[in-house]
């Protein structure tokens, strides 16, 4: 159950968590974090793997002050994640700024990264209720009408909680921050070409039978417009 925002616990200002440079694009309120981690689909997770380090992108959901990840029992990667500490980043791009320098290119863009040590979830009923966050976090009201997970799959399954306790939160917004000298200068565009990413038109399964609509809740993610009436 997600806490009510007095009673979660404050992000940590720790050597890993503390911006060392543009400290002003800095988000220090959890609500920031939410709202970053929540909007994303895809995390990073970066790992020691062997000695190395290795970055793998994973699919996440989030419930209150917890990260849940999970793979292959067999996955090497996520083992190696319950013997160190890992971090887990999310970036959302927002635009590319054009600026009249190349040196003063950039991104707005939204980050969090989330350090700590893992833990693999063990009970049956809480290895249920992660895997029920992955899943609505990617497809919101799936968990309820396709088939659970069976012994077979679960005994296959890895699932790792992160706390959110260690992170930080960067955003970037805006327009280009040139030097007086080449906005006095000119002849150069500068400006800001937004990102945005939609949904598309649904795509039935080859193999799916006759007569199935596809869910509401996949048509209301849809891009308006783009699905035909059924």
């Amino acid at each position: 159950m997600t806490q009510s925002a007095d009673l979660r616990t404050p992000l940590s200002p720790t050597p890993r968590s503390t911006l060392t440079r543009s400290k002003e694009r800095a988000r220090s309120e959890r609500a920031d974090l939410d709202a970053v981690l929540d909007a994303g689909l895809v995390c990073h997770l970066g790992v020691l793997l062997g000695g190395a380090p290795v970055v793998l992108p994973s699919i996440y959901g989030r419930d209150g002050d917890t990260l849940y990840l999970h793979g292959s029992t067999g996955a090497g990667n996520l083992r190696a994640a319950l013997a160190t500490d890992i971090s887990v980043a999310v970036t959302l791009v927002d635009g590319v700024v054009y600026a009249r320098s190349a040196f003063h290119f950039s991104m707005n863009f939204r980050s969090a990264v989330v350090h700590g040590r893992a833990v693999e979830v063990t009970e049956p009923a809480d290895r249920m209720h992660a895997l029920e966050v992955i899943t609505e976090h990617a497809a919101p009201g799936a968990w309820s009408r396709v088939r659970l997970p069976n012994k077979k799959e679960l005994a296959a399954t890895l699932v790792l909680a992160l706390d959110l306790t260690e992170a930080s939160v960067k955003v970037r917004s805006g327009g280009p921050n040139d030097d007086p000298a080449d906005i006095e200068h000119g002849g150069v565009w500068a400006g800001v070409l937004p990102v945005r990413q939609v949904w598309g038109e649904p795509i039935d399964a080859a193999d799916l039978q006759p007569g199935l609509a596809v869910p509401g809740d996949v048509l209301e993610r849809a891009e308006p417009g783009l699905v035909p009436a059924r």
